[in-house]
């Protein structure tokens, strides 16, 4: 990896947040004892500056799943279909947090995975709010480099294209690779959310990629990406509170919808979500 992208995504990553984003991100390492190694956050409320009202979206880098938990299940939920995601609450905010553990969130940052979740979501602006030590935090930025390399390797540059271009369309690949309840032109809108930064860092990215990293296969990144996806929420509706209430405020707020679920979805998130794809299909909210 090259030093160039490395200084470019450190200073990135530790540029300040809002005192209440470091606060939560404290109390989410906290929750989970000496394990805890870094804190990152990401998403729309970091690129809007906005944090009331909204949810705010962190992952947790841990040194090992046994230390990070008191439940077996938990341990195996995380291990077999990384990452476990939970809801949290500190003063007056509401956040979701997703755990990897250091070697998992490396692994999945980089071009030996064909799951795009967390490599296109660390392509894009995060900030590191909390490290255990200097090395969780070197750690953690090293990971968060293969990102972008990663991204922009598994779309291939079409000859011609300009590189705003060939970011917006591997972002939109992404998009597609995953169930997504965004409007359509959603992965360009991160581009042109913050275009400097995309143009300052493409020359040292494009030097990053790994000459044998693979273009394509992007037909079984889908298949894979959006059957995983359901996995996922299977498995949230054992580990997240209010889970079905969460998805439709998300579907909502990002689709243009007015979902309004009834008690037994409430109550049955799992049932909820599979009652509802059909429909969220078919009317495209999600794709």
């Amino acid at each position: 990896m090259s030093d160039a992208l490395c200084v470019l995504v450190e200073a990135e990553l530790r540029q300040p947040v809002d005192p209440r984003v470091t606060a939560m991100a404290k109390a989410i390492a906290a929750k989970h004892g000496p394990a805890s190694r870094a804190v990152l956050f990401y998403g729309s409320c970091l690129r809007q500056k906005q944090l009331d009202g909204l949810m705010l979206d962190f992952y947790l880098i841990v040194s090992d799943y046994r230390a990070a938990y008191d439940k077996a299940w938990l341990v195996k939920a995380n291990k077999l279909i990384p990452p476990n995601v939970f809801p949290f609450q500190h003063d007056g905010l509401a956040a979701k947090y997703a755990v990897l553990s250091e070697a998992d969130f490396h692994r999945l940052n980089g071009p030996e995975t064909l799951n795009v979740s967390v490599w296109a979501r660390f392509a894009q602006p995060s900030r590191l709010v909390w490290a255990a030590d200097d090395l969780a935090a070197r750690t953690a930025i090293e990971a968060v480099t293969r990102a972008a390399p990663t991204l922009l390797a598994a779309a291939g540059r079409v000859e011609g294209e300009p590189v705003l271009d060939w970011w917006r369309r591997a972002f939109a690949l992404t998009y597609s690779a995953e169930l997504r309840a965004e409007r359509k032109g959603r992965a360009g809108s991160v581009i042109d959310a913050d275009i400097s930064r995309y143009e300052r860092f493409s020359p040292a990215v494009i030097a990053a990629i790994d000459p044998s990293a693979c273009a394509g296969g992007w037909a079984r990144r889908r298949m894979e990406g959006k059957v995983l996806s359901v996995i996922r929420l299977a498995k949230a509706s054992a580990t997240y509170a209010g889970g079905a209430e969460y998805i439709a405020w998300k579907i909502n707020r990002h689709a243009g919808t007015e979902i309004e679920l009834k008690p037994w979805q409430k109550r049955h998130p799992l049932l909820a979500a599979i009652s509802l794809l059909p429909q969220l299909l078919r009317s495209g909210a999600i794709r």
